[in-house]
């Protein structure tokens, strides 16, 4: 019988993006964290910031799958949001053993630091009936056209010279930033979390999760049957199967990279239930097959991995 793995019972070096982990840092980064009432979102930062936001949804989705049904993936593409991340679970228990297994478990060579968001996301609100709609940002008002009393106009030059025009200038240009970052910082509030305040999690994506456009996808042919595939000899190019309808480059070279001497990820047109692997050499790709064979990427789905044929 084939023996299944996943990957909240991989270890630190086999898990998608991961780095090797140290114990203490791990350990210290769980109890710097506050707790918060459990809800079916989960609030991730200390996220790889140079990695597309695509390529780090379907990685999260990866991740966090196992756990149980994700509804949504928010990423947000400003500079407040960079490094941060929602992921919304069908029900609380799944979101609780998430965070339980994966925190501080590093993702692209950085820990992620995970906890309950503060409050639960749009989709989860719509479907309990409690969601209220968020009111519209007012733009704040624009700088004042006119200097407080006894202060001369800046565009008036004959009562001051050019060097101290500039000057007020400038005065009136920090002034009137520095109103519109304390009328931000208050309508935005928050919570601090390490230093940096947890926003709320937006509203759902546009693009939706992984799920979904899987779901959307025209049929394709039936999986080969694992168990009719008999081994080759050693060969640097793997040969995967049984993978699930929405496996693509990008999820496998998460889970391949890891290995030394891994080259590339090639789909075959018109069937997404297998996949090559290809090494530098016959050494390199009988670890990483040893490594990840049986490896559960989805539920139902524990990986199939044979040396290609010569």
């Amino acid at each position: 019988m084939m023996k299944t793995m996943s990957l909240g019972a991989l270890p630190p070096t086999m898990l998608p993006g991961v780095a090797h982990a140290i114990p203490s840092a791990a350990q210290a980064l769980h109890t710097a964290i506050p707790n918060l009432p459990p809800n079916n979102t989960i609030y991730i930062n200390n996220l790889n910031e140079k990695i597309k936001l695509d390529d780090l949804k379907k990685s999260l989705y990866a991740v966090f799958v196992q756990f149980g049904q994700i509804l949504d993936i928010i990423t947000g593409k400003s500079l407040k949001m960079r490094g941060q991340a929602f992921v919304v679970f069908n029900d609380i228990n799944s979101a609780r053993n998430a965070l339980e297994a994966m925190r501080g478990f590093p993702l692209y060579e950085k820990p992620m630091r995970i906890q309950f968001a503060l409050k639960n996301s749009d989709i989860i609100a719509k479907r309990e009936g409690t969601y209220v709609e968020r009111p519209k940002r007012v733009a704040p008002p624009p700088p004042p056209t006119h200097p407080q009393p006894g202060v001369p106009m800046v565009t008036d030059v004959a009562l001051v010279g050019g060097s101290s025009a500039r000057a007020i200038r400038r005065r009136q240009q920090r002034l009137a930033a520095a109103a519109a970052a304390a009328a931000a910082s208050t309508a935005a509030g928050g919570q601090e979390n390490g230093g940096a305040a947890i926003p709320p999690p937006p509203g759902p994506s546009s693009a939706g999760t992984a799920a979904t456009a899987a779901a959307a996808a025209p049929p394709h042919p039936p999986p080969i049957n694992p168990a009719s595939i008999p081994d080759q000899p050693p060969n640097k190019i793997l040969f995967l199967t049984n993978l699930p309808d929405d496996a693509n480059e990008t999820m496998l070279g998460m889970l391949f990279n890891q290995f030394v001497g891994f080259r590339e990820v090639r789909m075959v047109p018109g069937r997404h239930d297998i996949a090559f692997v290809e090494f530098v050499n016959e050494l390199e790709s009988a670890t990483a097959k040893q490594g990840l064979q049986g490896f559960n990427i989805r539920p139902g789905h524990p990986l199939r991995i044979t040396f290609a044929k010569k």
